[in-house]
């Protein structure tokens, strides 16, 4: 957290930052081994994401790279109480200024002058996605299909949240193989996947908490898909479908909910 929809959210209030020029990096964070002077005078090119980093291209000055982690933000506004956790400011030619805040100091920015390269998966939201490459990709790892979905080297920018909502949307248990869905469930998967992210992006996200740590769209606000979680954190509350108990069990380290009953 945040994943795909909340980065999606800060790159979508990032756009007025295109064709602005950096006056002054002010690197408030050590930990961040990120040298300022780099950045000075490099012109804003273009704001994406990529699975859950947010480039920052600046032409031929390569890509500044934010990954927000835990509990990281970028913004164009702070709240009083975020003053103290504020690890980087951008501050533009247009007066406007850019927050990097990092309450955990778990989220990282690197510069990067000839540009960001991964091995990141495929984009959910992207034309390359489709029902047919989703078959192919899953039916080639033995993996359970929770673990596969958080696996950013196979699809990017997808967690522990949306892994578990795009299962229970489609009906899948969190448990079964990869490789043993059929093309008719991955169809559904797909569906899913897709439909979740784009109906939490279009809700600004999720919001678990209300402290400093915890993600907020903008200052003094919450997302507000958390109110239409259909599995996540509900566990022993009764599944919307079907009446039976949500159950929460542990998969590589983390919790997964869903319905035993109609989740197979």
């Amino acid at each position: 957290m945040p994943e795909l929809p909340e980065v999606e959210v800060f790159i979508q209030q990032l756009q007025p930052i295109v064709g602005t020029t950096i006056v002054l990096a002010e690197v408030l964070d050590d930990r961040l081994e990120l040298d300022g002077s780099r950045l000075a005078g490099a012109e804003i090119s273009s704001v994406e994401r990529r699975g859950k980093h947010i480039l920052v291209h600046l032409g031929e000055r390569g890509d500044l790279v934010i990954h927000l982690r835990m509990s990281g933000r970028l913004r164009m506004s702070r709240s009083e109480r975020e003053i103290g956790y504020t690890r980087l400011v951008l501050h533009l030619d247009t007066g406007d200024r850019v927050y990097f805040v990092n309450p955990r100091r778990l989220g990282t920015a690197i510069h990067l002058p000839d540009g960001f390269e991964s091995e990141l998966g495929v984009e959910p939201l992207g034309p390359a996605f489709a029902p047919e490459s989703l078959a192919e990709i899953t039916g080639k790892s033995r993996s359970p299909i929770k673990l596969f979905l958080l696996d950013q080297r196979k699809i990017a920018g997808i967690g522990n949240i949306y892994a578990s909502e795009a299962l229970w949307r489609s009906g899948i248990s969190p448990a079964r193989a990869s490789n043993s869905l059929s093309l008719a469930e991955t169809a559904r998967l797909h569906e899913g996947i897709v439909g979740v992210l784009n109906d939490a992006i279009a809700g600004q996200g999720t919001s678990i908490g209300e402290s400093v740590s915890d993600y907020h769209p903008s200052v003094g606000e919450q997302g507000e898909f958390q109110n239409h979680l259909s599995v996540y954190a509900r566990e022993a509350e009764l599944c919307e479908r079907c009446g039976s108990a949500i159950v929460r069990i542990k998969q590589g380290g983390r919790s997964t909910y869903y319905c035993r009953n109609c989740q197979i």
